[in-house]
């Protein structure tokens, strides 16, 4: 009885995780969109060379 307990809590613990791996995604993030580069390399950096 302990040894089937065992698997269906592990059975359950592995199909949980499949699902929250393969649903859909529940993010709420703005759209933004490419945003430009407004700012300049700082002087002296390695990449003026």
């Amino acid at each position: 009885m302990n040894l089937s307990k065992s698997v269906v809590g592990a059975m359950r613990y592995v199909s949980e995780a499949a699902s929250r791996i393969f649903r859909r995604s529940d993010d709420d993030y703005p759209a933004t969109g490419v945003q430009p580069f407004e700012g300049t390399p700082p002087k002296g950096s390695k990449w003026d060379r």
